[in-house]
């Protein structure tokens, strides 16, 4: 369904399970990164009314997860950390050359915006099956689902605004950039990396 060239290793989730207050850290800045998205959609393309009536839905949904993984933190005695520095999305915005036709880089914008929500919802589902906690097993399953909407989303307006065939194969060769991406992570207890 996703179309990602590399799944997570499953063992991904042993180092999750060692320091469960490191991935609800870095998880909980991902959901507000996700909200300053789609925020940054709306400044950048006002113009695409429909692509601005969902980011502001996707604006409310995410800071929404944001606090139902902050309450998690709190619940468990712990405080938020501090972000740090999302390597696998660093890497991955660096697929397509800067520039180009405002529908370009909006197109690009929305392919990068998929794939990480992709990826979120593969990690999710990993963790949904895997985690011990059940607790927290059962929130990242319905985290799984907003996630898979939240690709098909960006895709589909990606293919709405752009050339579909074009949008279809720079959608390929970025899942397989993505994939090389993968091969040197999965290594820390962080959603994307």
């Amino acid at each position: 369904m996703l179309g990602l060239k590399l799944p997570t290793d499953p063992r991904w989730v042993n180092i999750v399970e060692k320091n469960i207050e490191e991935i609800l850290t870095d998880h909980a800045f991902c959901e507000q990164k996700a909200a300053s998205t789609a925020m940054s959609l709306i400044v950048s393309f006002p113009e695409y009314t429909e692509l601005v009536q969902e980011m502001i839905a996707l604006v409310k949904e995410e800071i929404s997860h944001f606090k139902m993984v902050h309450d998690r933190i709190l619940e468990r005695g712990w405080v938020l950390g501090r972000d740090r520095k999302d390597a696998y999305v660093n890497k991955l915005v660096t697929f397509f050359p800067k520039g180009g036709s405002r529908t370009t880089q909006l197109v690009h914008r929305l392919l990068y915006a998929a794939l990480i929500e992709a990826r979120s919802c593969e990690r999710f589902r990993l963790l949904s099956e895997e985690l011990e906690d059940k607790e927290l097993s059962q929130f990242y399953h319905k985290l799984m689902v907003s996630e898979a909407n939240h690709y098909t989303m960006f895709l589909g307006f990606a293919r709405q605004y752009g050339d579909r065939k074009e949008v279809d194969a720079k959608w390929q060769k970025l899942l397989d950039f993505e994939a090389q991406i993968m091969k040197d992570l999965s290594k820390s207890e962080a959603i994307h990396g």
